[in-house]
């Protein structure tokens, strides 16, 4: 891989949240020495199959929903009345979840979502910056669409994780429990580490605004645009107490090449879990951020976990 194209992976990680590929080693200690930063109303549908675990098969149909004029592209395991919804990282469209739906589905017999957010996969493009209140509004009017207004285990990795605090803290009566992959805390950006984030990330920024039309150029610079004051409302925000979650944080982090904005994030996870007695925290052992491509059988556990705890009548 080159330089370039490395730089470019890493710029975009850090500003959508961490959320999708490798660091660069080293890139943010440097920065510190600077500053220390689906039954519904669907338009359109198709309906794909996977195998399942245990010989089972799982049919998944994708649900074109629309939200404000544009379309998202949802994607249901049907099952029983209860639902888990899977929300890839940033950068990351629903595929990131496709080994993982059909062993969730035949181990729990659960419906199983999935969804491409707006400008990944099938998913319209949004012009403009990236928010999180679209992304949660987005989110919720694909479930109401699709008939899910309640018991929802909510499972989110990296950037969706800003999402789940969002969605969590609005709308508490919808989730019954959540799993957090590695995912965007509160409790990590602090008035010390978003300058961080921006001033590591600044020139390639400016780069990407030279051709703005270009995919991955227009989702690094939506996501920037408002980078430092959108996540210092995000540290405000409190996950309800009433919902409990699963907080599962990879021993090496995003932050692999940086020991102290590792250490960050890993406290971030601990301080999070502490909050509330029904919250749990588990240690990914020898995984980088990428925990649902590396450790499927690990986050697959978790989730069963959490759902058995909400549904023990559907244990199996």
């Amino acid at each position: 891989m080159s330089r370039t194209l490395r730089e470019h992976r890493f710029t975009y990680r850090v500003l959508s949240s961490l959320a999708l590929l490798t660091l660069t080693a080293g890139a943010l200690t440097a920065c510190g020495d600077h500053d220390s930063a689906s039954g519904h109303p669907a338009s359109s549908s198709v309906t794909s199959s996977a195998s399942a675990g245990n010989g089972r098969a799982a049919a998944a149909k994708l649900h074109m929903v629309d939200n404000g004029g544009h379309r998202l592209a949802f994607y249901v395991t049907r099952g029983n009345g209860s639902t888990i919804v899977l929300d890839s990282g940033g950068g990351e469209s629903s595929s990131q979840w496709k080994d993982i739906v059909p062993k969730l589905h035949a181990a729990t017999g659960a419906t199983v979502i999935t969804y491409d957010r707006a400008g990944l996969g099938k998913s319209d493009v949004v012009p403009g910056p990236w928010k999180v209140a679209s992304a949660v509004g987005d989110l919720k009017a694909g479930l109401r669409q699709l008939g899910v207004t309640h018991d929802v285990t909510l499972v989110s990795h990296s950037q969706a994780g800003e999402i789940a605090n969002h969605l969590a803290e609005d709308d508490p009566a919808m989730l019954s429990g959540a799993v957090l992959v590695d995912a965007n805390l509160p409790q990590f950006f602090t008035d010390e580490e978003i300058p961080r984030l921006v001033a590591a990330t600044r020139q390639e920024v400016d780069e990407a605004k030279k051709d703005p039309g270009k995919p991955g150029n227009r989702q690094l610079i939506a996501t920037a645009e408002g980078f430092a004051a959108a996540h210092r409302a995000f540290h405000r925000v409190t996950w309800p107490d009433s919902v409990p979650v699963t907080v599962m944080v990879s021993e090496k982090t995003p932050f692999d090449g940086s020991p102290e904005d590792a250490r960050r994030w890993r406290d971030a996870a601990a301080s999070f879990a502490r909050e509330a007695p029904n919250r749990t925290l588990v240690t990914a052992r020898g995984t980088s951020h990428e925990v649902p491509t590396e450790r499927p059988d690990l986050v697959l556990k978790a989730i069963e976990a959490m759902f058995a705890a909400q549904h023990p009548q559907d244990a199996t």
